[in-house]
């Protein structure tokens, strides 16, 4: 199946927006008052969205959390200001968002000079960043109020907390740990309020994160690199630890950032050939879980990562650079499934 995506990707050229206009209509760019911005998630109503971004002024130079309403565009931050945070995500009812952040850290702010300092020296070397995420052991999991009121911390553990969902029903939370052992990236379940945590996954040397429950609250689809170091591809769990398999798995591309439709018989991740030689780029693609067939849905010259589902599955958001030059922001648009191969 490789091989089709090999020559869709070939055939990109310029006519890029036809063919991603047979499944994306309607795209819009929701953001643009930040340096960058990105993984976007809709609250239950999809009236307003939750997001990460770095903010234009403040001398914060890493991501904070920031909610969305769409009808009038205007937006809040919701998370301290200080340190980094990562991964929020609103709860089914809509009266509580997650999110991870590192404001505890007594040396949060000290850390900016040095990320602001690397920035300038890529930036007259004429070089750009490979992208690399630290997993900040100074990052913990909290709770609060849509608008970032009653803040409490959910974990309390030595090492990296962070990129936490919940499940359908609320009572749930899933989430990427490497308590005990900074090499052993693992998932985590625990109840609602922090408390009941155990252990999803056990593979040992290895990363497995950006954890999502089906929407009927039994499997957890998640991101990992068991086969190769860095290179993930998208799995699929039982959330009692049994009957793991991989879903989409060639390990010279990487696959991640998988989501669930509404409908729990279909996915939307990102992918890209690494074995080109090229800088690779990433596009979104559509999958049926139970047989593995898939479809591309975008075909432009920059990234397009982390795609999300309206909770009516009738648009997909995603973050992207779209031209492959300017910095990633969220993009929306009507989504309309593309056909997979018999």
């Amino acid at each position: 199946m490789w091989v089709l995506i090999t020559a869709l990707a070939a055939a990109q050229g310029g006519d890029w927006q036809e063919k991603e206009g047979q499944f994306l209509r309607n795209t819009k760019q929701l953001t643009s008052a930040y340096v960058r911005a990105g993984e976007g998630y809709f609250s239950p109503d999809a009236a307003s969205i939750i997001f990460q971004a770095e903010e234009k002024e403040g001398g914060n130079p890493f991501y904070q959390i920031f909610s969305m309403d769409l009808a009038s565009g205007k937006t809040r931050r919701v998370s301290p200001g200080v340190g980094k945070t990562t991964c929020s995500y609103f709860s089914p009812d809509g009266k509580k968002i997650l999110f991870a952040s590192s404001h505890l850290d007594p040396m949060a702010k000290e850390r900016y000079a040095p990320e602001l300092q690397a920035r300038e020296e890529e930036r007259k070397a004429g070089k750009r960043r490979t992208y690399r995420w630290d997993f900040d052991s100074h990052m913990e999991i909290f709770e609060a109020n849509p608008d970032g009121t009653s803040l409490r911390r959910l974990t309390n553990s030595p090492g990296y907390d962070a990129e936490a969902s919940y499940s359908p029903d609320g009572k749930s939370i899933v989430f990427c740990s490497n308590r005990g052992n900074p090499d052993n990236l693992e998932l985590y379940l625990m109840d609602a309020d922090g408390k009941n945590t155990r252990k999803l996954t056990n593979a040992p040397g290895c990363y497995n994160g950006g954890p999502f429950f089906s929407p009927d609250g039994k499997r957890v689809i998640f991101r990992s690199d068991r086969k190769k170091k860095d290179h993930l591809q998208v799995h699929v769990i039982d959330i009692d630890g049994k009957n793991e398999r991989a879903l989409a798995e060639d390990l010279n591309w990487v696959q991640w950032g998988p989501f669930w439709h509404p409908d729990g018989k279909h996915i939307l991740y990102a992918a890209a050939d690494h074995a080109t030689g090229m800088r690779p780029n990433y596009d979104l693609y559509w999958m049926q879980v139970e047989t593995g067939k898939f479809a591309r849905v975008t075909y432009a010259p920059g990234a397009d990562v982390l795609p999300v589902f309206s909770p009516d599955g009738k648009k997909v958001m995603w973050t992207s650079t779209r031209d492959g030059r300017s910095p990633a922001q969220l993009y929306l648009a009507d989504f309309f499934p593309p056909p997979l191969p018999r």
